[in-house]
Parts: C-alpha cells; sequence; structure tokens
C-alpha cells in the first residue's frame, strides 16, 4: 500500500487473535495497536509471560504512517520462515502501527521450510482479520490568533475544516492551537482570507 502522496493511514481497529493447528504443532496469533519500541517491547514480554512454555514468540511490528518502521524476528525458527511471513501479513493488509506475535507450541512433527511459512502467516493473516480495520489520517497543528471580539471567527473556521481545538490561551489575545487533517493545510490557509481578523502564526 503506497502512502507517499496521501495522508491516509489504515491500524487495526483494535486487538486481534487467531489459532491454528498445523500437523501437531499449535500456533497462536495476537495483534496489538502500538505506536511506540516501549508498548512493542511490554505487549512481547505480556505474551511471553502467558505462554512461558512455547516453543517459539515469533513476532513483526510495523509502524509510522508511512510503514518506514519494519522489524521482525524468528525467534529460533529457520532463517526468513517465521518473522517475515508475518510481515508479510501485515504488509499485505495495508496496515501500520501494528504488533503481530505469533506463539508456536511445537508438535513434534517437523513442518519444513513451506509449512512454517505457510503456518505463520495464516495465523497472522487470521488474527489481523480479527482486529478490523480503523481509516485514519495524518494531522498537522496551526497556531491562530485573534482578539476577544473574533473568538467565534475560530471556531467557524474550525467548523469548516472538519478540525479540532486541542489548546487555548487567552493570557492578552486569543491563540489557539487547531488539529487538522493534514490535505486540509492549503485550504486553511485559502481561507484565512475570509477571516482577516485571525493571524496564522505557526503552521
Amino acid at each position: 500500500m503506497c502512502m507517499l502522496f496521501s495522508d491516509e493511514y489504515t491500524e487495526p481497529a483494535g486487538n486481534g487473535e487467531s489459532s491454528l493447528r498445523e500437523r501437531g504443532s499449535k500456533f497462536l496469533g495476537y495483534v496489538f495497536p502500538v505506536h511506540t519500541e516501549t508498548a512493542l517491547k511490554q505487549y512481547l514480554q505480556q505474551i511471553k509471560q502467558q505462554y512461558p512454555d512455547a516453543t517459539h514468540h515469533c513476532y513483526a511490528v510495523v509502524m509510522h504512517p508511512d510503514q518506514s518502521y519494519q522489524r521482525s524476528t524468528d525467534d529460533g525458527e529457520p532463517s526468513n520462515t517465521a518473522g517475515r511471513p508475518i510481515l508479510r501479513a501485515i504488509l499485505s493488509a495495508g496496515l501500520t502501527n501494528v504488533l503481530v506475535i505469533v506463539v508456536r507450541y511445537y508438535g513434534g512433527t517437523q513442518l519444513g521450510i513451506p509449512g512454517l511459512i505457510k503456518a505463520y502467516g495464516d495465523t497472522a493473516q487470521l488474527a489481523l482479520q480479527h482486529a478490523g480495520r480503523a481509516p485514519k489520517f495524518m494531522e498537522d497543528e496551526l497556531l491562530l490568533a485573534t482578539d476577544f471580539e473574533h473568538e467565534q471567527d475560530i471556531y467557524r473556521l474550525t467548523e469548516k475544516l472538519g478540525g479540532k481545538i486541542v489548546q487555548r490561551d487567552y493570557s492578552n489575545d486569543i491563540k489557539i492551537v487547531l488539529r487538522i487533517r493534514r490535505s486540509e493545510i492549503v485550504k486553511c490557509k485559502k481561507m484565512l482570507s475570509d477571516f482577516p481578523r485571525i493571524s496564522l502564526l505557526k503552521g
């Protein structure tokens, strides 16, 4: 999924789980929305504590709207048979800000390279489907100022842009931090000509 020319991206709507059995081995998939490495480590530790006797705890993670942060691990499985298939499942789903962990309990029968790739990939895919999808978009913040008499102008501008006010300062005149969708920035700056008493201080 290409995100270079769009402010839109997609995250999991929530947590997801899945389970799969393959020739005696049991695979358990878990999806967590994540935005930081700290959260990644916390969820991984949580799963390891929940399944301390599992043979492997493999995972892949993708973060940032442009999917620029990508990590995966095979946790002792043959190279590229676990983490990489999990990562491919995430990218194929077009998701970001997501961690997928697949826990394996070895069942006594070797699955071979193709079997491992399919089992880990399928488990991740099922868990991602269970988590659902939540469309998001990148936002930027603008610092606007006006006098007390024209405070309502800022509220009207905010409503037209579908933005949200995240900070207010009434110390001298009125300063408001407005968060809007990135694709609306140019439109906002053009619309300021309709509100001559509003000044754009930053953004």
